[in-house]
This record gives C-alpha cells, sequence and structure tokens, in this order.
C-alpha cells in the first residue's frame, strides 16, 4: 500500500517575489508560505516594533455578505452586536457551533448598502464559507473572494510609509477603513492587524498584489516579514491564534473574550441570545464560577523557553492545565505563554510550573498584552 497522496500545497500571489526575498517556505493552512526571510525571525519581530513588516496573508479567507438582510442574519452566527456596527467601522467577531464552542473568529466590516466584508483564518475558510452559507444563504448573497490576495502593514511607521503612497490613510482610526487607490492597485485598506502595533490590512485583487508589494517594500522603513514573527508578535499583543487558543472545544468565556460579547447581545440586552450555544454562553458570562478552565497570560520567572503542549502543575505536582501557545519574547527577551488553566489558578500574580522535559519552569500568571498595544485611535 502506497501512502495516501497529499493535497499538493497551493501558494499565494506573491510566491515568486517569496522567493526573489530568499524566504524559507514552510506549508501552513493548506498553503506554501514564508516563516522567515534571511534577516530571520528576531529581526524582523523587532523590525516591526520599531519600523514597518509587510506580511503577506493571502492565504486567508475573504467575503462579501451583501443584502438589507446581511447584517441581521449574520449576528445569528455570533454572539456580538453586527446590526448597530456603523458604516465604516470594524469588528472583531467569533462563529459559534450548537455547543457555543468556536469555529473561527473573525473580522468583519460594514461597508454600507447591505454589505459585509469578512475575513476569517485560511485554515477555517473553506468550512467557515460553508457554514455560513449553509446558515445564512436564504438570507443574504454570500460571495468568496478567492481573486483577492491580503497584505498586512505594522508598525509605528506603517503610517508613514502608506500616506507616501496614499494620501488620506493617515486620517484612518483603529477599526476603520476605505477604498484606497495605492501605486496604481485598487485597495480596501483597514486600520487593523495582527501585531499590537498601529498598521493596516490592504485587501488587493490578487492580480495587483506583486505590484503593490514592491511599492510598500520600496518604502525605505517597510521590511518583508514572515509567520515566525507574526506568531511572536501576536503572542505578545495577547491576541489569540485559532487553533492553539481557541477552538470548538472552548467557549468565548473559556476564552477570556467577554469583550467581544456587546451588551446588547447579553442576557438583559435588548437583542440578548439569539445565536448558537447562547444558553451554555450566557449562563457562563452570569456565573462565571460554573467555569471549569479559563485562558490566562502567563510568564516565565527562568529564562527557560516553554512552548505548547506544556503540561502546567501547581505546587504540589497536580495537573492543573495546558500551555496553548509559547514562545521566548523577542521584545521581553523573557518566555511568555497563554495556557488554560483550573479556575482557582486564574488569578494574577498566582504562581504554577510548566513541566520542559520533565522539570517544572516556575510561571505566574500575568495581565495582557504582555508588551503595551499601541493602535492608533485619533
Amino acid at each position: 500500500m502506497s501512502a495516501p497522496a497529499t493535497a499538493p500545497l497551493l501558494s499565494t500571489p506573491l510566491n515568486a517575489l517569496h522567493l526573489e526575498l530568499g524566504a524559507r517556505m514552510v506549508p501552513f493552512a493548506g498553503y506554501s508560505m514564508p516563516v522567515q526571510y534571511p534577516a530571520g525571525l528576531m529581526a524582523e519581530h523587532l523590525h516591526t516594533r520599531q519600523a514597518a513588516g509587510l506580511f503577506d496573508v493571502s492565504h486567508m479567507g475573504q467575503l462579501h455578505l451583501v443584502g438589507r438582510d446581511a447584517a441581521a442574519a449574520f449576528e445569528t452566527l455570533m454572539p456580538v452586536d453586527v446590526i448597530d456596527l456603523p458604516v465604516g467601522k470594524q469588528r472583531y467577531g467569533l462563529l459559534l457551533n450548537d455547543e457555543g464552542g468556536i469555529i473561527d473568529d473573525l473580522m468583519f466590516f460594514n461597508k454600507g448598502n447591505g454589505e459585509i466584508f469578512v475575513i476569517v483564518n485560511g485554515a477555517c475558510k473553506v468550512g467557515d464559507m460553508a457554514h455560513i452559507q449553509e446558515r445564512i444563504g436564504m438570507r443574504c448573497q454570500v460571495v468568496p473572494m478567492p481573486d483577492h490576495a491580503l497584505l498586512a502593514l505594522q508598525g509605528p511607521q506603517a503610517v508613514t510609509a502608506l500616506a507616501r503612497l496614499a494620501p488620506g490613510v493617515e486620517q484612518l482610526v483603529f477599526m476603520t477603513g476605505g477604498d484606497f487607490t495605492i501605486a496604481d492597485c485598487d485597495c480596501f485598506v483597514t486600520r487593523s492587524g495582527y501585531t499590537g502595533e498601529d498598521g493596516f490590512e490592504i485587501s488587493v485583487p490578487a492580480a495587483q498584489a506583486e505590484t503593490l508589494a514592491r511599492a510598500l517594500l520600496a518604502q525605505p522603513e517597510v521590511k518583508p516579514i514572515g509567520l515566525g514573527a507574526r506568531n511572536s508578535l501576536r503572542l505578545e499583543a495577547g491576541l489569540c491564534l485559532y487553533g492553539n487558543d481557541i477552538d470548538t472545544t472552548t467557549t468565548p468565556v473559556e476564552a477570556a473574550l467577554n469583550w467581544a460579547i456587546q451588551k446588547v447581545r447579553r442576557t438583559g440586552g435588548a437583542r440578548a441570545g439569539g445565536f448558537p450555544g447562547a444558553d451554555k454562553v450566557l449562563a457562563q458570562l452570569d456565573n462565571p464560577a460554573s467555569l471549569t478552565r479559563k485562558r490566562v497570560a502567563l510568564v516565565a520567572t527562568e529564562r527557560v523557553p516553554v512552548r505548547e503542549p506544556a503540561v502546567l502543575e501547581n505546587m504540589d505536582g497536580q495537573h492543573i492545565g495546558q500551555v496553548t501557545s509559547g514562545l521566548l519574547s523577542p521584545t521581553l527577551n523573557q518566555p511568555i505563554a497563554m495556557a488554560y488553566v483550573g479556575p482557582d489558578y486564574a488569578a494574577p500574580g498566582t504562581e504554577l510550573f510548566a513541566m520542559v522535559r520533565g522539570k517544572p519552569v516556575p510561571m505566574k500568571v500575568s495581565a495582557t498584552p504582555f508588551v503595551p498595544t499601541r493602535y492608533y485611535r485619533g
């Protein structure tokens, strides 16, 4: 018997450019993606924190929901306020299954005229789109955008670099956006990202992606950044990675994403419930003592990197949880992690131990973000 054939890796419209820039390519979410460039993860991470980094995130799924009923329909799939999101604004959302588990986390933008632009995770996009089509396809048009690429320009100098090519983008504030022509490319730009820094995400037709990327890389502030640094940047910012820190077995409340559930969808709100798993999720929100585990942030007190899926123990050597993401923070030069622990161990300052190669590494529950975020709010 020969081994089953694996599906060939897909590539993004910037594949040739990545190879030209000397990227080390790895499989990620079914795509061949740049994990790092010759500068290396540490240099790329620090460059993004100090200047501006360009990320190819074209593996992610982009779609439009179109129709007068689109917002009300989309709201039935998530515990968030879609209906009242003003035109020109973006919001974080969570697709839930009927048990309140997280199918995916996503970003959505109200373009007005009954049109919502949605960005979902690459590894989940096929399932997400099928789920959305099945649940609300009769109430609005679900229009995938496979002919579009997605670039992220992130860092304190991102606005300087982008405004040189697209005057006016500097007027956007965090979680707003609009249409811009950049280097003769037709772009939809939001001021948002996944690094904790100020920055932009740019949706562009695939055929124009390389032109746009080269124009951005020609700016003195900008260098290409791989997925390795994208991961260390998002972890320092305290942001969840789908598949690691959240998945179909975690509810928003267990994942400490209560902030993403607006008051109007909570018990007593004008549109309380009415989303998949609402009974369970609202019961957990209303009675936090009912939780059996909670996502927390951890900082190691020794310089021993703690990676997922390290087991966590208390002073008595009892198993109390597990690390879901962990690495040596390039900014702080100390190990940081996210984990799920029993509620008795979730208070900031709680000491526990991560087991690394059979040895206990002392860690403390910390507040997030690990590194202060610098979103531009005007």
